[in-house]
């Protein structure tokens, strides 16, 4: 027995030192210390030594498993090291290479835009209101004094979903949805895409975003509109901005006015910007007219109010110096990396 268990032992050193990788390695151990290997046929036949040999040749059996295990674990050791070795040979990283950048996002002109407009008007007490892109027609027509084949319809020719839907022109009829709410007063801008049916060009585009506001209350007065907009033009483009009130007419406000902002670029002195007017146009106001609030169940003996609109798009364009309105729809990186 004793001989038996030195040939195995010599047999598994001898395939141990020979073993040249992890799986054959632990071939050869299954073929030893497995249900079916020698050391274990040895175990079998303990039934057939005399009873008091047994403890001797079991201890034998466990020194010689004891020197197997040891031996395999230590060749397993050896083989991982060089199995590491080599890996890391082979991923070699090059620290001279460049790394990888990540492609990081970051707001639109537009947003940039309109975040600074609602943080100058949520400074002066007002709220920022949204309504839906769907409209009926009463509301993005009527509610405004702008009846079936009101001449200022054709201005605003719109896409008709049927007779009485459409997708809105301007935000206007979120202003109209306010005030028949009827809590007073309102001091409200509504921004928002709108939708009409211009011809895409540098300065046009069937799909672009305005900026309305809404004041309702006893006593408001034109002065009121004026000192609100020239405020809102010097936190925009500057302290030295000056704002020109020209005589217009839209079917909703009246009094109305075109309002003009001395050009931040020259100062007002005539550059290419302004065309050399030293003023600039950026957005249509007036005081609401008397129907539009009695249609919205407002008495307009007693409350009075202003309105205005923007474009948002027009105030990026101005902003940033940037020439053609179709650059903040193309989605150019080369565009957008300069914001």
């Amino acid at each position: 027995m004793k001989e038996r268990l030195e040939a195995i032992k010599a047999e598994a050193f001898s395939k141990i030192e020979e073993a040249g990788t992890l799986d054959k390695l632990n071939e050869i151990r299954v073929s030893i210390l497995g249900k079916k290997g020698a050391l274990t046929e040895v175990l079998k036949g303990m039934k057939n030594v005399a009873p008091e040999e047994r403890p001797k040749v079991g201890q034998l059996v466990n020194d010689a498993r004891n020197a197997i295990e040891g031996a395999l674990e230590d060749m397993k050791k050896n083989l991982a090291a060089k199995a590491r070795e080599l890996k890391l040979k082979q991923e070699v990283i090059d620290v001279t290479l460049p790394a990888k950048k990540n492609c990081v996002g970051h707001r639109h002109p537009n947003t940039i835009a309109l975040e600074e407009v609602e943080r100058i008007f949520v400074g002066m007490g007002y709220e920022v209101v949204e309504g839906p892109e769907i409209e009926y027609d009463y509301y993005n027509f009527e509610a405004l004094n702008i009846p079936a084949n009101h001449p200022a319809k054709d201005e605003q020719d719109t896409f008709y979903i049927n007779d009485k839907i459409l997708l809105r022109t301007q935000t206007s009829p979120v202003q109209v949805r306010v005030m028949e709410q009827g809590k007073l007063p309102i001091r409200v801008i509504a921004p928002g895409r709108v939708f009409r049916s211009d011809e895409v060009d540098a300065t046009h585009s069937p799909s672009f975003h305005q900026i309305e506001g809404l004041v309702i209350d006893k006593g408001i007065t034109f002065a009121d509109l004026k000192g609100t907009l020239a405020q809102f033009a010097r936190e925009l483009f500057g302290e030295d901005t000056k704002v020109k009130f020209r005589p217009h007419h839209f079917p909703f406000t009246e009094p109305s006015a075109e309002v003009d902002v001395t050009c931040f670029k020259c100062g007002g002195k005539g550059c290419r910007m302004c065309k050399g007017s030293g003023w600039i146009e950026i957005l249509g106001c007036g005081m609401v007219h008397p129907k539009v609030l009695e249609m919205s169940g407002i008495d307009p003996k007693v409350y009075s109010g202003f309105a205005f609109g923007v474009g948002l798009e027009r105030i990026a364009l101005l902003k940033y110096e940037i020439d053609d309105m179709r650059l903040l729809y193309e989605n150019d990186d080369r565009f957008l990396k300069q914001f």
